[in-house]
């Protein structure tokens, strides 16, 4: 699929593939699609930086090749490897059969045939129907040393093998990379990237996302399940729920067959929608009917 022309063509792309943007981020996605330039996503966790990423391959009908980083990621977990193993196992092959050639071995040996292609090589080559989607997700969880390592790729969209040479991408891989904020991400990076921040969505866009995945639920539980959840954001939290969790809160009231919220089914259920002890415990001894009520009252 051709890439879209404008921001509304772009918006409404990403909502043929469930995922309901505001204006500036269509607007954004649609820029880093135009100037094939990479986008850089911030945000809390669960504020859907990583579906971007994943309705984009859909939508667009692009391979998704998903780096997940980590502390300790190498170049050789993130680009590539040779196959020691089969190397060995050629050597010995070789050794056994009498005299060897060991320059021509050492050439076999470091060819294309014992390269393990990790996730960056394999979004520089080129795809069916176009350049893959690359996700480079939480990158803030790396070191410094593989952001270092990224600007070659980010800015040339190409990549160093000593024995091979040069790899180069004969059209840039549509590039998003997501970060938590656990840690900030160096300039020299972010200047190669158009930025955005996710924000928690308000409640009607909230409500809207609501419908589109999950459109079995009841309208008037829909309303109080996102009623409740943009007031529990406002509570002294250690960790807000994302709109990821306000779906799993949602389906698993749906197959508990809830038609509306109660005092007791949210306190059952508030593991589902909180992941820390210390903010359940918060929500219990009345705080979560107090919530409920306002809910009630506004007519959620």
């Amino acid at each position: 699929m051709n890439l879209p022309t404008s921001i509304d063509a772009t918006q409404a792309l990403l909502s043929s593939a469930g995922y309901v943007a505001d204006r500036a981020l269509s607007t954004v996605v649609f820029l880093s699609l135009k100037l094939k330039r990479p986008l850089f996503l911030e945000g809390e966790a669960g504020v859907g930086k990583t579906e971007i990423a994943k309705v984009l391959a859909k939508s667009l009908g692009r391979p998704l090749i998903r780096l997940q980083c980590y502390e300790g990621l190498d170049v050789a977990a993130a680009v590539y490897e040779w196959n020691y193993a089969g190397q060995m196992m050629a050597i010995r092959l070789a050794e056994a059969g009498g005299a060897v050639d060991r320059e021509r071995l050492e050439s076999e040996l470091f060819s294309e045939r014992y390269l393990i292609r990790r996730p960056l090589l394999q979004a520089l080559e080129p795809g069916e129907g176009g350049a893959p989607v690359l996700l480079i997700d939480e990158l803030d969880r790396t070191d410094e040393a593989f952001e270092a390592f990224l600007l070659e790729v980010l800015s040339d969209f190409q990549v160093t093998i000593p024995e091979l040479g040069t790899v180069r991408a004969p059209e840039p891989p549509l590039v998003i990379l997501t970060s938590n904020r656990t840690r900030e991400i160096h300039d020299a990076l972010k200047r190669r990237c158009l930025y955005h921040w996710v924000d928690y969505p308000d409640a009607e866009r909230e409500l809207q996302i609501l419908r589109t995945r999950l459109p079995n639920a009841p309208e008037a539980l829909s309303r109080q399940v996102v009623g409740f959840v943009q007031a529990i954001r406002k509570e002294d939290l250690f960790k807000a729920p994302g709109v990821a969790e306000t779906l799993d809160w949602a389906t698993a009231l749906v197959e508990l067959d809830a038609v509306a919220l109660d005092p007791t089914l949210v306190i059952d259920t508030l593991g589902v929608l909180l992941k820390y002890q210390d903010d359940i415990q918060a929500m219990q001894g009345g705080r979560a009917k107090a919530l409920l009520d306002e809910v009630r009252s506004s007519g959620g």
